[in-house]
């Protein structure tokens, strides 16, 4: 059987990723770098791919999914619940897996770019206006 849903933890430098097939046995247990894994999702079949919905999990949803793949993030309360023994970033990747396979999940919608460049526009305009008024106050004084 092939591959059906994966779990990916993500880190800074080393993610682990779980694979299970439709009947939930593991398939696929790997660690790999973080310039690996456009390359891995690419040449991987089709799939579910669940992420815990953490800072770069946006970034990496709109990598994945560029390659076709149906991403989903949950959120980490969500996945706690099917960690089993210790933390540690297999198990983790294991849960995720497990996780997004139930059918009550809830998920977290991905950011899209556009969001984030929003965001950002919106940030860089509210420090021009900081500095603007705060120029506009000292020209005032005197």
């Amino acid at each position: 059987m092939a591959v059906q849903v994966v779990g990916l933890d993500t880190a800074k430098h080393v993610f682990q990723v779980h694979g299970a097939d439709a009947n939930g046995r593991a398939m696929l247990r790997k660690r790999l770098r973080r310039a690996q894994i456009p390359d891995f999702f690419a040449n991987l079949p089709k799939c579910v791919v669940g992420i815990e919905a953490t800072q770069g999990a946006h970034y990496w949803s709109r990598v994945i999914g560029g390659f076709g793949h149906e991403v989903r993030l949950v959120a980490p309360q969500f996945v706690k619940p099917y960690l089993k023994g210790q933390k540690n970033d297999a198990r983790d990747a294991a849960a995720i897996c497990e996780a997004i396979s139930r059918p009550e999940m809830h998920f977290v919608p991905p950011s899209p770019l556009s969001n984030r460049i929003c965001k950002l526009c919106t940030g860089f305009e509210a420090a021009w206006w900081v500095a603007v008024r705060s120029s506009e106050t000292r020209s005032a004084d005197y």
